[in-house]
């Protein structure tokens, strides 16, 4: 169990959508935030709302910046004192069809959604493990981490990488007063499709008339169902909740049931009798 009060969080895509919603739930707990985004105007917006409760300090970021990262979290430390709750969360949706993929695009979904995460861990890990003062790693991932759900092969393989590393790390950590968590999402009302589209990579050929129209179709479909979706303060609550009982596994609905299960049983008929 892990009590949040004056601790100090850093959040990654802390400004927006579910970094936000973590941080105003932190910020009522009595937590001290440090939220970093490439979104200059959204952190801006995000520490006049919370600077009135808690201590805030926001950093724009990259988080595949491994120099800048570093820094980042000394000058973060400086002002609010050791990181001990670290919220690995920025991410980007969206992708191409298979055939259309491209290096960049590959370095850049593989990048924010995965490298982040572990650049956070490299920053951080070992400065929490040496202060011996326990804490808490929380890394997004998705309900596409856990199933395939047609997200697209580039999310697919950024989120299954994040479970996959979190799972690891929980066990690793167990004895060492550091607990961690994976949020496996489902739909979350943010406008991650669009903040995302404005800044992916283009793929590497044209898309078909038939695979735009999909796409377009996809956009929509998506689009509508996040607005539908668990909102991010709720989604807050959960992995505060989360945290304070150690728990490994965030879930905000139970959609991917079906699909979990069908994996699990395909892959243990596969298995030699």
């Amino acid at each position: 169990m892990t009590d949040v009060q004056g601790r100090t969080a850093f959040i990654t895509g802390g400004a927006n959508g579910i970094g936000l919603g973590i941080a105003r739930n932190l910020a009522r707990a009595g937590a001290k935030l440090v939220l970093v985004d490439l979104d200059v105007p959204a952190l801006a917006r995000a520490k006049a709302e919370l600077q009135d409760i808690t201590q805030v300090e926001t950093f724009q970021l990259d988080v595949r910046d491994r120099d800048a990262y570093a820094a980042t979290a000394d000058a973060a430390e400086r002002a609010l004192g050791p990181v001990s709750l670290l919220f690995n969360n920025a991410g980007v949706a969206g992708g191409a069809p298979a055939e259309k993929l491209t290096y960049e695009m590959w370095d850049w979904y593989i990048g924010i959604n995965l490298i982040g995460v572990i650049n956070g861990i490299q920053t951080f890990l070992r400065r929490m493990v040496e202060r011996g003062q326990g804490g808490h790693i929380v890394n997004t991932a998705s309900g596409a981490g856990l199933a395939v759900t047609g997200s697209g092969v580039l999310y697919t393989t950024s989120k299954y990488g994040v479970v996959g590393l979190s799972e690891a790390l929980h066990a690793e950590l167990q004895s060492s007063g550091i607990g961690v968590s994976v949020l496996c999402p489902g739909p979350v009302a943010t406008d991650i499709i669009e903040r995302s589209a404005k800044s992916a990579p283009k793929p590497g050929a044209p898309l078909s008339e038939e695979q735009q129209r999909r796409a377009a179709e996809r956009r929509a479909h998506m689009t509508q169902l996040l607005k539908q979706g668990t909102s991010i303060d709720a989604v807050g609550a959960m992995v505060l909740e989360a945290i304070r009982t150690n728990r490994l596994y965030i879930h905000t609905d139970r959609l991917m049931e079906e699909a979990i299960k069908a994996r699990t049983q395909a892959l243990l008929d596969a298995m030699p009798s």
